[in-house]
């Protein structure tokens, strides 16, 4: 017996994804932080912190120059999510500033805005990338790809 394949449902559509991507580019343009974006349906663990640093590390997250990568994690269908900064870029903002960006997702994902969560926390992660680690011209190089890494 033959078992058909069926595809499965995209995350996010082609436009979503774009305006994602975009919206990494556009908070990395004035800083040598970089922002990182893995999205996945379901998350392995219990807590999402510690499959984020399972991403982390597995994404070389930790190499960057300065220390100052930031992680945003999304399982969509497990409505988990975590948000995880390099010591670089934590040691400026403090844990005040996570849970600042934990809330603003939250608030998005509970009136079902996923994407605008996202972007809006990407955003505010680079303002804080540019006011703690700025654009050193003629130094700086994009580290790690801007892309949207997907899960299973």
């Amino acid at each position: 017996m033959r078992i058909p394949f069926i595809k499965q449902k995209e995350i996010f559509s082609e436009a979503e994804k774009n305006r994602l991507v975009h919206a990494i580019r556009v908070a990395e343009r004035l800083t040598s932080g970089e922002i990182r974006l893995f999205v996945e349906n379901r998350c392995k663990y219990v807590n999402p912190l510690q499959r984020a640093k399972e991403v982390f590390d597995s994404l070389d997250m930790g190499k960057t120059r300065l220390h100052n990568g930031v992680l945003v994690y999304v399982a969509i269908k497990d409505h988990q999510f975590a948000i995880l900064g390099d010591q670089g870029i934590h040691d400026k903002v403090g844990n005040d500033f996570w849970t600042k960006e934990a809330d603003l997702l939250i608030g998005h994902f509970q009136r079902n805005r996923i994407v605008e969560g996202i972007e809006a926390c990407i955003e505010e992660i680079g303002a804080s990338l540019r006011t703690h680690f700025p654009h050193e011209a003629g130094d700086d190089i994009n580290e790690l790809p801007d892309d949207i890494v997907f899960g299973r």
